[in-house]
């Protein structure tokens, strides 16, 4: 990945940040990094709404939860419609999975890791957007969307097969996601001005994302977790070195910026920044979100 040397924001140490009155969600927020993200802003002073399928954090008052199961566009769309987005300050999208060795679907009849980690994002996001920031004070700064993935690697993915249809392959599956997240903050940025959008890209991160990847907790899974776990940040490391973005005034202006697990601005994909190929990847996200009965909001 190349650095965007036209993003620079100054750091501030997680600590010392002040987050009282601050309203942010987390989807995926109840387990690996959503889960690390929505402590540590809860522990700041913020109030937090998570989504999610098991609440570990009821003890914590400043944390809210929403159940959900985001392998379904309906409830995507759903948890879209329940969000409060007028008075959010920020969004996080974390939840995801990685494709597994055999071709799974989804009740919906969609590729499960591209419904989960990337198309139910494009539904809450479709639902929340024109919304955001609509009942906050018009003093303060946009409000923010930060979507997790692997911006900046080069991936284009198959707007041809985003289903895994054709042909099946774990990898070639997942790149279709990481290709998706990405065009969705371009597109994003492009087509809302009343929020600012971004990338998170936090490199390879212990936790359960891999699990799918192998089939389940098998040996081999547990072996890579205990070394990536060895030789990289922790989710709470990795949070408290990025959560400062969620509030800096070094980005205001700079929607569509992606950034890498330092928090160091990255450039996008080449392939993703040609307008017209991000927005035809949207368009057949759409196109497959239809085929599960799900209108995506205009």
């Amino acid at each position: 990945m190349k650095r965007d040397k036209s993003v620079t924001w100054r750091r501030e140490d997680a600590a010392s940040l002040d987050l009282r009155g601050m309203q942010v969600a987390v989807v995926g927020g109840t387990g690996g990094i959503g889960r690390a993200f929505s402590r540590f802003l809860a522990s700041r002073g913020a109030s937090v709404v998570v989504v999610g399928q098991t609440f570990r954090d009821s003890a914590i008052p400043q944390i809210k939860f929403v159940k959900a199961d985001l392998s379904l566009m309906s409830e995507a769309q759903r948890v879209g419609r329940a969000l409060p987005a007028e008075t959010l300050d920020a969004v996080i999208f974390t939840t995801g999975i990685m494709a597994g060795p055999k071709r799974e679907e989804t009740a919906e009849h969609i590729e499960r890791d591209m419904a989960i980690s990337y198309l139910s994002r494009l539904v809450i996001l479709r639902e929340i957007a024109p919304r955001l920031g609509m009942g906050r004070p018009a003093a303060r700064v946009k409000p923010r969307v930060f979507i997790m993935g692997f911006p900046g690697n080069g991936q284009a993915g198959d707007i041809s097969d985003l289903n895994a249809e054709k042909s099946y392959g774990r990898w070639a599956a997942h790149m279709n996601t990481v290709a998706g997240n990405e065009a969705l903050v371009l597109a994003a940025a492009r087509r809302y001005r009343n929020a600012g959008f971004f990338g998170l890209n936090p490199g390879f991160i212990k936790s359960d994302i891999r699990s799918n990847l192998f089939g389940g907790r098998t040996m081999l899974y547990r072996f890579i977790e205990c070394m990536t776990g060895l030789m990289s940040a922790s989710a709470e490391e990795y949070v408290e070195r990025v959560a400062p973005l969620l509030v800096t005034p070094d980005i205001e202006g700079h929607s569509g910026a992606m950034f890498d697990r330092k928090g160091q601005a990255v450039l996008p994909s080449p392939k993703l920044t040609e307008s017209s190929y991000a927005d035809a990847f949207i368009a057949a996200s759409e196109a497959l979100v239809s085929k599960a009965g799900v209108r995506v909001a205009a």
